[in-house]
């Protein structure tokens, strides 16, 4: 089966996330979402990217896949994921991350060049005195992180900005 690239807006791919998803709801925003179609025209997966959940990856040059549904769809998820890596590259960004669960073998993420950096191990849920959350069945269950790089430049860091938001020596108010 021929499958293409499309562009989608955040709304339809949380709408096929919402159908399709095996364990994660939609996120809150994202830089941009990608579908996977057939020849015919059917969508049968997306890839929704935004900044990194973690503080300590968002740097600016880093953007993370924060989820992928298909219907089941052969190669969907590499054709995605690869997909993924190429728009966020040729949009500046220098590095793309994702995780797997525990049970989810990576195959898909290693075929397009992934590389597995890291396990998390399971944790006790996003619940705390002052910032109560609701239990979504997400927790206790270990992680891997996953990460494509543009290492054959140096890692830049993108330039400051002002308390206002501007780049320094700006010249636009």
């Amino acid at each position: 089966m021929t499958l293409s690239i499309c562009p989608l807006s955040f709304r339809h791919a949380c709408e096929v996330v919402d159908a399709m998803h095996r364990h994660h709801r939609r996120p809150q925003g994202h830089k941009f979402s990608l579908g996977a179609i057939t020849a015919s025209g059917d969508l049968v997966g997306v890839a929704i990217v935004g900044r990194p959940v973690a503080r300590a990856f968002d740097d600016g040059v880093t953007v993370e896949v924060t989820r992928l549904a298909t219907d089941g769809t052969r190669n969907a998820c590499s054709l995605l994921y690869a997909a993924a890596w190429r728009t966020a590259k040729a949009a500046g960004y220098h590095r793309i991350i994702t995780y797997t669960q525990e049970g989810e073998s990576g195959a898909s993420l290693r075929a397009v060049g992934w590389q597995a950096i890291a396990h998390r191990a399971p944790r006790t849920g996003w619940d705390a005195p002052g910032r109560p959350r609701q239990v979504l069945g997400t927790e206790f269950v270990a992680r891997t992180l996953w990460e494509k790089t543009a290492r054959a430049t140096p890692l830049l860091r993108p330039p400051s900005r002002d308390v206002r938001g501007r780049h320094p020596g700006s010249d636009i108010h």
